[in-house]
């Protein structure tokens, strides 16, 4: 499943000069501006705007239709902060509704566990 969900975010996320950091429940932290340490970087950004907090803009979520993938992301009140939800995890005739209360939940887990398995460090390709 970690290849599948790294490939499927190397394809998602646009941009060779983005680094990035998956966490275990597919959410994303694009850093645009990468710090000397990815994932110290990945992890305050997911304790400052990962949490959910239902009522307020950390609540709110944009569900987006993957037209290159099965499947979609969801966005949160951060705009570098992305959540992956398959097919498989809702339905293929899920509404937005599901599909982003399926995300929004990811994405709280993800800041409650702060489980990293991928870091894509692209620094190195800005020589």
């Amino acid at each position: 499943m970690l290849d599948l969900s790294v490939e499927i975010w190397r394809k998602i996320i646009l941009g060779e000069e983005k680094s990035w950091v998956l966490f275990e429940n597919n959410t994303v932290a694009i850093l645009m501006q990468p710090e000397t340490d990815l994932s110290a970087q990945a992890i305050k950004l997911m304790q400052s705007y990962g949490k959910v907090f239902v009522g307020s803009p950390a609540g709110d979520f944009t569900v987006i239709k993957l037209s290159e993938h099965e499947g979609w992301i969801v966005t949160c009140h951060h705009p570098d902060i992305l959540t992956y939800v398959s097919v498989e995890e809702v339905g293929a005739d899920a509404n937005d509704l599901l599909i982003g209360i399926t995300g929004r939940s990811k994405r709280d887990n993800d800041a409650d566990q702060l489980k990293i398995i991928h870091v894509e460090d692209k620094r190195s390709n800005l020589i």
